[in-house]
């Protein structure tokens, strides 16, 4: 359990923290080279398809030995200085498939685009209207608990008739027939 909190916390800072860090410094270079931001971009693009893979086949792979500890490895292969992984990566397994499929992968990205806009549409509608009718029921239930507060002084007065009305004209004659 121990093992696996260190890893996590090595592969966030070594796998996205220091490369975002660098990422950082390098834009924010005056003279920053070409070959800097685009070894960076391909880091960042070679991350996000590692982790969109991750997310989808976590069943498959999450219960693999020492999955974290490879993951940690692999990511510091790819911007360690002296291997500078992320070249090879890119150009030998993830630009000939994307290039491959780009038309189909294309398509599909602008139809999940479309989906998910739909998608957000229809939830946002059907969550105002409930906000809105959740929203004055609470009102009206409010409205009714403080109209509550004036029934119950009369609702007392019923269960306990020998209790004494208390209105002007009555706590004058209580008051004076104590006094006799």
């Amino acid at each position: 359990m121990l093992g696996d909190f260190i890893t996590r916390t090595l592969i966030l800072l070594l796998g996205y923290g220091y490369p975002a860090f660098e990422c950082f410094k390098a834009t924010e270079l005056n003279r920053v080279s070409v070959e800097e931001l685009r070894f960076w971009c391909q880091y960042w693009t070679i991350v996000a398809v590692l982790t969109i893979c991750e997310r989808i086949g976590d069943t498959f792979i999450s219960w693999l030995p020492m999955y974290g500890e490879m993951k940690l490895a692999f990511f510091i292969y790819l911007w360690y200085p002296k291997f500078k992984g992320t070249g090879f990566v890119y150009d030998k397994l993830l630009r000939p498939y994307i290039t491959n499929n780009e038309p189909d992968l294309e398509r599909k990205l602008q139809n999940l685009r479309a989906r998910a806009w739909d998608f957000a549409i229809y939830y946002w509608n059907n969550y105002t209207d409930l906000g809105q009718t959740k929203f004055f029921e609470m009102l009206q239930f409010l409205g009714n608990q403080s109209g509550k507060s004036g029934i119950i002084g009369s609702e007392a007065d019923q269960h306990c008739p020998s209790a004494p009305l208390l209105s002007p004209d009555n706590s004058s004659k209580h008051s004076s027939k104590k006094k006799k």
